[in-house]
């Protein structure tokens, strides 16, 4: 099989107001995949080969303030609808009306949004290790879960996490990067390195950083009004197939927030995969591929 450089071609478009940057191979049904923090479109480097040479046309965009995309200032430009406009944007910019989401982390959490927002455009769904808005908001209630998501509270602070991430050639992002992930080679050095390359882009730390003090001003904001935190995106329900493939082993999100119900997903399965952390697609990049393409060639009913 070809490696990811090999196969892809770069893209940059205005999309939703902003300079968008994607990689795309292949041909056939239109598959974007998203990527999480703190990562960009290379995230995908062992999906893009596989799922092209399937017969799939594979897009993966650098995320809005990720590496070669737009860092828009302030807050806002880093909540649910401006990010699940971007991915509906980027489905219509490829010429198409329907596509098969994928995302990781925080990536799977635009394309909850995406599917919540934009349904239409969602032909079917896939989440990696990225909860519900909704199953997210209930299980910060518990101590357990609360402890797992302490970074969250650590990078509301301003400057003190870009220059943690940053110093010594930025070595915390690369401890980020392999404590999230258990198997030897899942981040090899010259990934690293690539990684290094995206967020030394000016502003690019910064940028990524506002998605979660983006959401945690908007929680702080809800908290204040009501006293209570209500599902983000209003709770609803997402009617598209999805398919839920959950690293077992994540020390970050727990497997209490992989299966939201049958009340806001009523057509799903959750898959655990076993010896497999928070960077499930890299840890398992085989059983990865095996069930995305088991899901894409599965016709519904």
């Amino acid at each position: 099989m070809h490696t990811v450089d090999e196969v892809v071609t770069h893209h940059t478009k205005v999309v939703n107001g902003i300079n968008l940057h994607w990689v795309e191979a292949g041909e056939g049904p239109l598959v974007v995949l998203l990527h999480g923090f703190p990562e960009f479109w290379f995230s995908w480097r062992n999906q893009i080969p596989a799922l092209a040479e399937a017969g799939y046309r594979v897009v993966a965009p650098d995320l809005r303030g990720y590496n070669e995309s737009d860092k828009p200032r302030g807050y806002d430009a880093y909540l649910g609808r401006p990010l699940a406009a971007d991915v509906s944007g980027l489905i219509a910019a490829c010429g198409e009306t329907r596509a098969t989401v994928v995302g990781h982390d925080w990536g799977g959490a635009v394309a909850w949004m995406t599917a919540m927002r934009h349904p239409e455009m969602v032909e079917r769904l896939v989440i990696l290790n990225a909860p519900h808005p909704a199953v997210m908001a209930r299980e910060l209630r518990s101590p357990g879960q609360l402890l797992r998501s302490s970074y969250m509270v650590f990078f509301q602070s301003p400057v003190i996490p870009e220059r943690m991430l940053s110093a010594r050639g930025f070595a915390g992002l690369k401890w980020a990067l392999r404590s999230g992930s258990q198997r030897a080679g899942a981040f090899t050095d010259a990934d690293l390195e690539r990684y290094v390359e995206a967020f030394s882009r000016p502003g690019a730390l910064t940028a990524a950083l506002a998605y979660y003090r983006a959401m945690g001003r908007r929680m702080t904001g809800t908290l204040r009004q009501s006293g209570a935190v209500p599902p983000p995106g209003g709770g609803r329900s997402v009617t598209a197939p999805t398919l839920i493939i959950w690293g077992r082993n994540d020390p970050i999100l727990g497997p209490r927030l992989a299966d939201p119900g049958g009340d806001v997903l009523p057509d799903r399965r959750v898959v655990f995969v076993e010896d497999a952390s928070h960077f499930v697609q890299a840890d398992a990049p085989g059983k990865v591929n095996e069930l995305l393409l088991e899901f894409l060639r599965h016709t519904p009913g």
